[in-house]
């Protein structure tokens, strides 16, 4: 894993290697015991109405179920980030130079405390198919 000199970049390289390790435990240290996490994941892998989960017992299941079903097609390959000193955005396109991937747009607010407090993920065509084929329960 590579680190970074300021909570927003030492954030883009923590999250996506604990996402890629599949380590729900490390990715769950990332957020604010408060946190706030929006994605259509939700409702596909948990269920229910909303796409919105709020602090460590809401998002550890959700961790957990990550860890476990992810597509062959989720690869890390990202453009470099974007962000203000709070917010850090970047983009896992669909075209990833050797091949598709799933495609989106991560958007995070990190606190004070170089914690995130509210992630956003932007879903793209290729990746909402995969949801659609059910790629996620096989």
């Amino acid at each position: 894993m590579q680190s970074g000199s300021t909570p927003v970049e030492r954030m883009y390289f923590a999250w996506n290697d604990a996402l890629s390790r599949n380590d729900a435990e490390a990715l769950l240290k990332l957020y604010a015991c408060d946190a706030c996490l929006e994605s259509p994941l939700v409702t596909h892998l948990l269920g229910g109405e909303s796409g919105v989960l709020h602090g460590h017992d809401e998002l550890r299941p959700l961790f957990a179920k990550l860890a476990d079903r992810k597509p062959v097609v989720r690869q890390y390959y990202r453009t470099p980030y974007l962000t203000d000193g709070k917010r850090l955005i970047w983009e896992y396109p669909r075209d990833a130079g050797q091949g598709e991937q799933m495609d989106f747009a991560e958007v995070m607010e990190i606190n004070d405390e170089g914690l995130i407090q509210r992630h956003c993920v932007y879903w793209g065509w290729f990746g909402v198919r995969v949801m659609q084929r059910d790629q996620y329960h096989r």
